[in-house]
């Protein structure tokens, strides 16, 4: 890779390691194998607020690296549901949905019947983490 510019170095990493290897930083395997992808996604994320980059190449390689090496240190010092760098840590609990008693009505045998289902639901109230107890799914 050292014959490549760093735009096309960039364009064939695309493994944590090899990012770090190739900013020639020292890094923990572990803490690579359990937090890559919150790493790179740091790292994008970092690169992306550092604004107006260096048109030089060593300049801007060197705003990389340090940017790679900040990514990784997040992970070294904290862990990846405490940063939260994807949008599924940033989502609440699932929602509950508010069913007006006025929207509740009586089949013939007299039981309540709740309204349908949302589109994708089986309306049988589960979250999706046990079986469906619906006749319906």
């Amino acid at each position: 890779m050292d014959d490549l510019t760093l735009d096309e170095a960039l364009e064939d990493l695309s493994a944590a390691e090899e990012f770090l290897e190739y900013f020639g930083i020292d890094y923990d395997a572990r803490t690579v194998q359990v937090n890559r992808l919150h790493i790179l996604q740091r790292f994008h994320n970092y690169i992306g607020q550092a604004g107006d980059l260096p048109a030089d190449e060593a300049p801007r390689r060197a705003v990389y690296a340090r940017l790679l090496q900040q990514a990784y240190e997040d992970f070294v010092k904290s862990d990846a549901l405490t940063e939260k760098v994807f949008k599924v840590f940033h989502m609440h609990e699932p929602q509950t949905t508010f069913v007006p008693l006025a929207e509740i009505t009586l089949n013939k045998a007299g039981a309540p019947v709740a309204p349908a289902p949302a589109a994708g639901g089986c309306g049988c109230g589960s979250s999706g983490g046990g079986s469906c107890s619906s006749s319906m799914g």
